[in-house]
């Protein structure tokens, strides 16, 4: 899933504000433990995104898109968004604009943010909400790069991290990311920290990351939790290798006009100005790119084709020249 943008600034009435994995989330007889975690993220500000709502179903079909065939298999069964709407919310949220700010002047006007997802159990999913990153969670499948939080572009990358919980649901968070400059990582490396001042994060491919590598000491200040999916999976209680083998759907199309549409909801008018801006510019580009590739055509082929007649009438004429001689030497 690409950028969204500033999800700070969305502006959006949720009516219903209810606690996760209450009956209302079609879980059946939650245990005193559940409740216990009910009221805990309810306290942090969690809100559950009802169906139809626009976040709610745009989350959804990035998800199921994300687990490619294996989508068809996978119930999701609730989507809770992380309102930042308490003290606490607000400063993470505050502090996370100021580090990635920081992290633009760095690197020469972009922090490099992207959307990435992370599993884990319930319990630990609770206190990352609660009182953020407090350990390193190495991951339950695949290879380990480094001590430091492991974060998946695509959430079936790393959806075996997510375990399931007394109610057969799995979780995931869906997180805003610094990435900064990233360098490459090796499979089993403990490295803990950047290689040096150059370098803010870490990646398990630099062409086509598959993993980003949050460092400990960047967790609470580079990671902000958005979005929270609860799902059932049967498929997923198998073994890891089944899902690798499962290739992914090729990406929908969707129009330009009608993603700003959808956009429009989420960002602040400013930022649509801006997007739109930038899509004016580049379809220029574009245009202009195309009548040069034309003129180019053109240009060669008028080139070689006048230089293809020129030279077959060249020939031509000296052809007839030697036939003319050799004619005239026949006849005296």
């Amino acid at each position: 899933m690409d950028q969204l943008g500033d999800d700070d600034q969305v502006s959006m009435t949720i009516e219903s504000r209810e606690i996760l994995f209450s009956s209302d989330s079609e879980v059946e007889s939650p245990s005193p433990t559940s409740n216990c975690h009910f009221r805990s993220l309810k306290r942090n500000g969690i809100i559950k995104l009802e169906e139809r709502d626009q976040e709610h179903d745009l989350i959804k079909a990035g998800f199921l898109s994300g687990m490619g065939q294996l989508g068809n298999e996978i119930e999701v069964v609730a989507i809770h968004k992380n309102s930042r709407s308490t003290i606490l919310g607000q400063a993470r949220s505050e502090s996370f604009s100021i580090y990635s700010e920081a992290m633009r002047k760095k690197c020469g006007g972009d922090a490099n943010i992207k959307y990435a997802w992370i599993g884990s159990s319930k319990d630990e999913i609770c206190k990352i909400i609660s009182h953020g990153f407090s350990t390193i969670m190495e991951p339950k499948s695949g290879d380990c790069f480094g001590n430091g939080v492991h974060l998946y572009p695509t959430n079936i990358d790393g959806v075996f991290s997510a375990v399931e919980d007394e109610n057969g649901l799995r979780h995931m968070l869906l997180c805003r990311v610094i990435l900064g400059n990233t360098e490459v990582i090796e499979a089993s490396s403990k490295q803990f920290q950047p290689t040096c001042q150059d370098f803010d994060s870490g990646v398990d491919n630099y062409f086509a990351p598959k993993t980003y590598i949050i460092w400990p000491s960047n967790m609470n200040s580079h990671i902000l939790p958005i979005f929270l999916v609860s799902f059932k999976g049967p498929l997923l209680l198998g073994n890891s290798s089944k899902i690798k083998k499962i290739p992914l759907n090729p990406t929908p199309r969707i129009k330009f006009s009608n993603l700003l549409r959808v956009l429009s909801n989420f960002l602040h008018p400013s930022r649509m100005v801006l997007i739109s801006k930038i899509y004016e510019d580049f379809q220029v580009r574009i245009f202009i790119k195309k009548k040069l590739k034309i003129v180019t055509i053109k240009f060669i082929t008028v080139k070689y084709f006048n230089k293809y007649l020129i030279t077959d009438y060249m020939n031509s004429i000296i052809y007839r020249k030697t036939r003319s001689q050799k004619w005239y030497l026949f006849r005296s």
